[in-house]
């Protein structure tokens, strides 16, 4: 008997090898990791080896989903919901009864409600799509998509696999699934919201960075547990704990807590990731074994996970086509409401100017003027940002080109393969054949679409992309207000030290453009002062930042690498002026 803890060990040794070298070839470290664990289960002296899908849904999707979900990029997401929301939760619907009615046609004995069962089995697409896509430089909106798909997916395909198996015990009732899917989802946005904010909340009075990274290991799981309890959807409750947290980490959190999380959660995802491909592998053999020795070959069973594949590929191909050519549609009126947000912006001003003329005649006596210029400030940020959603769509448009790559993209993946094995052994009388056909078609999916992703990305015209990262006209044009923040900070007085001590006044005056740099010379008291006030300057960038990231006018890539030049000098100076303490 093979000690558990070697396996853990040489499991982690393979899945960090691969994550290195698979990229050199351009090839998916998470194939490589299957057909590894495929070649150990071949191996005669090695036994038999199942995980209960239990542990997969319970203890990998929650953490995976939610450090994911901690990284999403949050201004994307927001513009693009609608079709994302689609994909997600209309996509997956429409997918998983096409497939009910075929296999309820196809395999004698099965009913719909087992068919849709299986169905929804085989609609989620998987996270694994997107770092491809990422690598390869796709159009960050396309990116966005499948990421958004791939979060938000998993949770309908198994509200919609609970209501399934529920109504093959008891009989399926239309009124009765649509309450239990809509009660799985709202209770879980609820509670979801509820745990991240108080996760910020806690968290940002809990100074260790390591004790901090400690209790955010948990937040999946306060999030996930409770909401399953009673009945909603744990995923989605994971999902928008981590949205929640994403978004709020850099008003809350210190820089060594952001950077702790950065590190530790990436880390979790790789191994959790790599792990579920590598035990697929290795289950792989006895799942054929047991098909072959009930169903005497493997033909039936493959037929069927080629016709599913098909017909999931091909539903996803036709709504697609339509949200295409919706967005298209859409497209061609965003100029003419981009006029009108400019005149209602000038409009704003006018009303603004008239007000500060004459506030008694303009406004309403006993109007606060602070209140007022609140007002006028709310409606600007409004417009501001109303603005920059529609030069980000006109900029980045969705073309068949990128249609074609958010439909060969959808792979199968993580989900099918654990949610297969939780069909139940009572009134399933072909779970054996039920499950093998889950794992064919994600295994088809992914060698399919995995290895001629890059083919199709250079075939449609769209492998010239940027990557994943922002501009660099962007990020100088971030760079330049943020040093514009600091300036105004340090010469209006009001920057403090870390004790909350002023500033010498001829220290202000000296400051100039050194401010952005640290001083060349050794650390006496001045040259301390100095990096004082640099660690004060970098403050107010950081709130400039939190400000200019409600208006949009700069992507989230662009913003989170400026959030992390800002942490990492601040990092730097406090090293430097501890040292000299």
């Amino acid at each position: 008997m093979v000690d558990p803890l070697l396996i853990i060990v040489g499991g982690i040794v393979v899945i960090s090898l691969v994550t290195v070298i698979a990229p050199r070839f351009n090839v998916a470290g998470p194939l490589v990791l299957m057909a590894i664990g495929l070649g150990v289960s071949l191996l005669p002296f090695v036994p038999a080896f199942a995980v209960p899908p239990e542990v997969i849904l319970i203890g990998v999707l929650p953490p995976l989903l939610y450090s994911a979900a901690v990284q999403l990029p949050a201004i994307e997401f927001r513009r693009d919901f609608a079709p994302i929301a689609g994909l997600s939760v209309l996509l997956v619907v429409l997918s998983a009864l096409g497939l009910g009615l075929f296999f309820s046609a196809v395999i004698p004995g099965m009913g719909l409600a087992l068919g849709v069962a299986l169905g929804a089995i085989l609609s989620p697409t998987d996270a694994v799509a997107t770092s491809i896509a990422k690598r390869l430089g796709i159009a960050p909106r396309v990116v966005t998509l499948l990421e958004g798909e791939s979060l938000l997916n998993d949770a309908t395909a198994l509200v919609l696999l609970r209501t399934a198996v529920a109504a093959v015990a008891s009989g399926f009732a239309f009124a009765d699934a649509v309450a239990n899917f809509a009660w799985g989802v709202l209770l879980a946005l609820a509670l979801g919201a509820l745990v991240g904010w108080g996760n910020l909340r806690i968290r940002e009075r809990v100074t260790n960075p390591a004790a901090n990274t400690a209790l955010s290991f948990t937040v999946p799981f306060i999030a996930y547990l409770p909401t399953e309890h009673l009945g909603g959807s744990g995923l989605v409750a994971a999902v928008v704990a981590g949205i929640v947290t994403g978004q709020g980490a850099a008003r809350r959190f210190t820089p060594e807590q952001r950077v702790s999380d950065r590190v530790n959660w990436r880390t979790i995802e790789l191994i959790l990731e790599g792990g579920v491909f590598l035990v697929f592998g290795l289950e792989l053999k006895d799942i054929v074994g047991a098909n072959l020795r009930e169903h005497e070959g493997l033909w039936y069973g493959t037929w069927l996970a080629l016709s599913a594949l098909g017909i999931a590929l091909g539903v996803r191909a036709l709504y697609v086509a339509g949200l295409i050519w919706l967005q298209g549609r859409r497209s061609r009126g965003h100029s003419r409401y981009r006029e009108r947000a400019e005149r209602i912006g000038e409009r704003v001003d006018q009303l603004q100017e008239a007000y500060r003329s004459d506030p008694e005649t303009f406004g309403r006596r006993g109007t606060d003027p602070e209140r007022a210029e609140r007002r006028f400030s709310w409606m600007r940020r409004r417009l501001a940002r109303t603005t920059a959603d529609l030069d980000y769509y006109r900029d980045s448009p969705l073309g068949w080109r990128h249609g074609v790559i958010v439909v060969w993209a959808g792979m199968r993946g993580v989900v099918t393969l654990a949610a297969a094995q939780t069909l139940p052994s009572e009134g399933v009388s072909d779970r054996p054949l039920l499950i093998f056909v889950a794992f064919l078609v994600a295994l088809f999916s992914l060698l399919l679409q995995g290895l001629t992703l890059t083919a199709v990305v250079r075939a449609v015209g769209l492998s010239e992309g940027g990557g994943e990262g922002p501009t660099r006209e962007e990020q100088h044009a971030l760079d330049a207000e943020l040093r514009q923040a600091a300036v105004a900070a340090v010469t209006s007085g009001t920057l403090a030290r870390r004790n909350g001590e002023a500033f010498p006044a001829d220290l202000i005056e000296q400051a100039g453009a050194r401010l952005t740099r640290p001083p060349d010379d050794d650390v006496t008291t001045r040259a301390r002062d100095l990096l004082e006030l640099r660690l004060a300057s970098i403050d107010a960038m950081r709130q400039e930042l939190n400000r200019i990231s409600h208006d949009g006018r700069y992507s989230t890539a662009a913003l989170r690498h400026a959030l992390a030049e800002l942490d990492a000098d601040q990092l730097s100076l406090e090293l430097r002026i501890d040292g000299a303490d």
